[in-house]
């Protein structure tokens, strides 16, 4: 049986596992189906406190891991695919295995939000992909349209990414408005290699074998029209990853996972941290510290009961 089990390997993950390992707890610390978490997906990081010129997402990450092992963690490979939190020690289904521990820090991050189109799944890595710097660079994108379906932060990166390999990138959004930072907003409007499409909304993907356009709707005066493109790149938020914990975890409707006090939920010994329970802010930095908090809380639920 293990003392702490993080499920997570993101920023929050991570620095649980920081701490937790520093107070010689031995953390595991389970992947999940993304490993080091949604932050590999990023370029450059430059919010993340301490990298003045920016931090590759995936090179941060790999830090991380590094600065947690160097203490003791143990990163494993793998999906929590059930849990029992009825009674201590807590019980989890990890790729088939049991395996059982006496707390456990969710930091189970959020996966992409989808626009829930037919089509969107039949041409999922067939031109439909939630992720720029993972697949922008295919052939099948380079020197063709694309477009870029969303109006934050993520959507504005996602489209200046794509235009060091698309003809043009097209900007699809549902406002008339950017919902993102203004230093985002400000590269996509100013990039010559990005149209802003405003007030509308992609109602089909088209393609056979592979994506080939977009169906689109004008919110405004309700008219239809398609447009041509390689690619369809979905950057329109997150959903929490909290699906396996559902009827034995407090929740809101969204999903993510309510906190009862500190880094704790309403199970005691079971505590929480990052963008699984974080609605509001979804930083990188927020996650870590929230991280921080639930490893503190762990530490401290475990001395109590020694």
């Amino acid at each position: 049986m293990h003392e702490v089990v993080i499920i997570g390997s993101g920023c929050a993950g991570l620095t649980a596992a920081i701490y937790t390992a520093r107070a010689n707890l031995n953390p595991v610390i389970l992947s999940g189906r993304m490993p080091l978490g949604l932050l590999t997906t990023t370029t450059v990081v430059e919010n993340f406190p301490g990298f003045p010129e920016g931090i590759d997402g995936i090179e941060l990450m790999q830090r991380l891991q590094k600065q947690a092992e160097r203490f003791g963690a143990q990163l494993m490979y793998g999906a929590v695919e059930a849990v029992d939190l009825s009674g201590s020690p807590f019980k989890l289904t990890v790729d088939g295995k049991p395996m059982e521990a006496r707390t456990i820090i969710i930091a189970s991050g959020a996966g992409h939000r989808k626009l829930g189109l037919e089509n969107e799944a039949r041409l999922e890595n067939k031109g439909v992909t939630y992720c720029a710097t993972c697949d922008g660079a295919l052939p099948i994108f380079r020197d063709k349209p694309l477009v870029v379906v969303g109006g934050g932060d993520s959507a504005c990166e996602e489209a200046s990414y794509l235009t060091r390999f698309g003809s043009k990138v097209y900007m699809v959004h549902r406002r008339d408005e950017l919902r993102a930072s203004r230093i985002m907003a400000d590269r996509v409007l100013g990039n010559p290699k990005i149209e802003m499409v405003w007030n509308t909304e992609v109602t089909d993907i088209l393609g056979e074998t592979l994506v080939s356009g977009v169906r689109l709707r004008n919110n405004v005066t309700g008219g239809e029209s398609t447009m041509d493109c390689a690619g369809v790149f979905i950057a329109i938020g997150h959903v929490p990853n909290t699906q396996v914990f559902r009827g034995q975890l407090a929740m809101d409707d969204h999903g993510y996972v309510q906190i009862a006090s500190g880094a704790s939920t309403a199970v005691p010994g079971v505590f929480v941290a990052g963008d699984c329970a974080d609605s509001v802010y979804r930083q990188a930095i927020t996650a870590a510290g929230m991280g921080c908090a639930a490893a503190i809380d762990c530490e401290r639920y475990l001395a109590g009961l020694a």
